[in-house]
């Protein structure tokens, strides 16, 4: 039974006065943000707390810091930040995708994110992490760390050698937090060649483009040295993406639109068979994201804190919003499309977590939910590629809404840059541009890995396995 048209008259009233409440909120954060700050009372001079003990320079790209003694509260919270962040791919995004897809494909679609995790772990010590994060070039880093080598960490006294890019913490936390950032990036991509790619081919490409793809945009733009990174003061230019957004998940929703194109669509289709699987999931994707992105202050403080609640209340906002969508033009709200809101609303205010407020949080998950929502229907029908699981109209255009919008709402005093709505223009340059390098990128080389693996091994099983099943065919197991 449909909506009466009374009924969808409530709808639109009711998010018409959302986003009315919303504009209003935005004017009064902008006002806020912009007011001088009054003069504080009169307080007992305190000296300022000393910085870490480290015996060199602090710069990354000057000299290698070296018996640094870490900050227990910052490291207590980046242990904390690994087991959430690890917790979204094993077991929140294999649940996720697994209510998804038909039941003779569950098992294949939960030992990808199972075996993607471990395949990531190793090259990640073998060469990722030293590519991604140690200095280098503009374009790649070094390989002082490769197999992991030079990780100092003496516990008879208490001091270590940290990544420049994280000084408080011991090295061996911060390169297993960035390591679950590693894992779930490719693990996404599943989402839009599930049901049709060979075990096989899966583990090649996944293996190769860690290194091709993922290791140098993360860092380009994490990297100390990275020509668009925030933190380079060479830069060329730079991009705000405090979580993810585009190292991640435009990242991975390029990668897997490419898959999409070269695997051709499913043979057959059928609904989702277990929306409570992919309840659960979600709930855990919602819970362990506030490790991803408060995590990514990389301390224990006030940026953490706004990051965390921006995450909640834009997760809410995407959620809801594309549930009233979804209502107003299906008839009906589902489970799986208020899930799904709510993960595009995660996309999208990941890169923007560390740079803007909660009035800014509230446009982007509007934001995010009504255009994700278009990413999985009318995007989706008009380029005609069978992505299975909406990997790239999820996360591609919601990391894109997502690192536009931290160019337009970024607030100076949250963190450290301004954006539009303060009068800095620029830098929705510079959040188009990164946006334009990561997509082509990505693209070009996710394009010519497929096309040499599908020569080698080929990608796509084939159909006789596609109608059994992938799970009885590739890993002899069935879920009863």
């Amino acid at each position: 039974m449909t909506l009466k048209k009374s009924s969808r008259a409530g709808l639109f009233a009711l998010a018409f006065g959302i986003l009315i409440c919303l504009f209003l909120s935005v004017a009064h954060d902008v006002a806020y943000a912009q007011a001088p700050a009054a003069a504080p009372a009169a307080a007992p001079a305190t000296p300022p707390a000393p910085p870490p003990a480290c015996a060199s320079d602090p710069d990354p790209k000057k000299a290698v810091l070296e018996k640094c003694t870490p900050n227990s509260g910052d490291t207590a919270w980046m242990l904390t930040s690994v087991a959430l962040v690890l917790m979204m791919t094993i077991p929140g995004l294999g649940l996720f995708y697994a209510g998804m897809v038909r039941k003779k494909n569950v098992g294949d679609t939960v030992m990808t994110s199972f075996a993607v995790t471990c395949l990531v772990t190793i090259i990640y010590a073998v060469i990722t992490y030293s590519l991604a994060f140690t200095p280098g070039s503009p374009f790649i880093g070094g390989t002082s760390r490769a197999f992991l080598q030079g990780i100092l960490s003496d516990i008879s006294t208490g001091i270590g050698t940290p990544n420049g890019l994280a000084v408080t913490i011991p090295e061996s936390v911060y390169l297993c937090f960035q390591m679950t950032f590693a894992i779930i990036t490719p693990a996404l991509i599943a989402g839009a060649f599930a049901e049709r790619m060979k075990f096989s081919a899966m583990l090649w490409f996944i293996g190769l483009w860690a290194i091709l793809v993922y290791a140098p945009i993360a860092h380009w733009v994490w990297g100390s040295d990275g020509f668009m990174s925030n933190g380079n003061s060479d830069a060329w230019f730079k991009v705000l993406d405090f979580a993810g957004g585009t190292v991640v998940h435009i990242n991975a929703g390029v990668a897997g639109l490419m898959c999409a194109i070269c695997l051709g669509k499913r043979k057959d289709m059928g609904p989702p068979h277990n929306m409570v699987l992919t309840f659960i999931g979600a709930s855990l994707l919602w819970v362990g994201w506030f490790g991803f992105n408060a995590g990514s202050a990389v301390t224990a403080g006030m940026q953490a804190g706004m990051a965390m609640t921006v995450t909640q209340i834009a997760t809410a906002v995407a959620a809801f919003s594309w549930m009233l969508v979804e209502w107003a033009v299906r008839g009906k709200p589902t489970v799986i499309g208020i899930c799904s809101g709510a993960v595009a609303g995660l996309v999208a205010i990941t890169p923007a977590s560390g740079f803007v407020g909660p009035a800014g949080a509230m446009a982007i998950g509007v934001a995010a939910g009504v255009l994700c929502y278009w990413g999985v229907t009318g995007l989706k029908r008009m380029i005609g590629v069978d992505d299975a699981l909406d990997c790239f109209g999820v996360h591609a255009v919601g990391g894109i809404v997502g690192a536009l919008l931290t160019g337009v709402f970024a607030i100076e005093q949250y963190g450290g840059t301004a954006g539009l709505i303060e009068g800095n223009a620029a830098q929705m340059i510079n959040q188009v541009q990164g946006i334009v390098i990561v997509f082509v990128y990505d693209a070009i080389v996710s394009l010519i890995l497929l096309k040499i693996i599908d020569a080698v091994i080929g990608l796509r099983v084939s159909d006789e396995v596609e109608r059994e099943g992938l799970d009885l065919a590739l890993h002899g197991e069935v879920v009863q």
